[in-house]
């Protein structure tokens, strides 16, 4: 009886070696396809809210990454893109979380033209509930075209709130939660370029983290 005890033991242990090693093996291969596919997907988004016309050098010569937790949501730094033409800055698109969602956090990318106003927010990333709370995203609902042209009039500006919460945003019938995250989080960002102006021009260029 022991020895097929040990010998059972010794079975499952092989097995669940080879089950580690083969969902290891899996993730390796995957790894690199996730990052390209993240990668595309935040390509897509910067030229939504940073058209090619806005610019003449490459986005991606002009990232800078931004710590600041109180005003971006997260404590590691994240990448801000900003488009220049004619060597003038003619906007940011800043990424940024929200991250007091229902499910979790959520991860936006917050456009913003040189004069103040929202040139768009979109969505890369979230666990938000399918039919309620995803509606944040732009190919389920257009709620978030709500921000474009959008502008903060300082910090007390009442416009920024569900309309719940006295503002003027809608939110989502049986998911308040989810868009009045993402609402904050985008005043964040508006206040962050209103408050630390400089912040992103003092900030280590992405490659030079690497």
């Amino acid at each position: 009886m022991l020895e097929m005890m040990r010998k059972n033991g010794l079975i499952l242990a092989l097995f669940a070696l080879g089950c580690t090693a083969l969902v290891a093996f899996t993730h390796s291969l995957t790894r690199h396809t996730i990052v390209a596919q993240e990668q595309a997907q935040l390509l897509l988004v910067l030229n939504d809210l940073l058209p090619p016309d806005s610019h003449d050098e490459p986005l991606f010569d002009h990232c800078m990454l931004v710590s600041n937790e109180h005003y971006l949501g997260s404590r590691d730094p994240l990448p801000a893109f900003t488009a220049v033409k004619n060597g003038e800055v003619r906007g940011h698109a800043i990424e940024a979380i929200a991250p007091d969602g229902y499910s979790g956090a959520i991860k936006l990318v917050v456009g913003v033209n040189a004069d103040g106003r929202l040139s768009g927010v979109r969505v890369l990333a979230h666990n938000e509930t399918p039919g309620l709370g995803d509606k944040i995203e732009l190919k389920k609902s257009p709620w978030v075209l709500a921000f474009d042209g959008m502008q903060l009039q300082g910090e007390e500006d009442p416009r920024w709130a569900v309309r719940r919460d006295g503002g003027q945003f809608d939110a989502f019938t049986g998911a308040t939660i989810t868009p009045r995250a993402v609402v904050k989080a985008v005043r964040q960002v508006l206040l962050m370029l209103e408050q630390e102006p400089g912040l992103l021009s003092r900030s280590p260029r992405c490659g030079d983290t690497l």
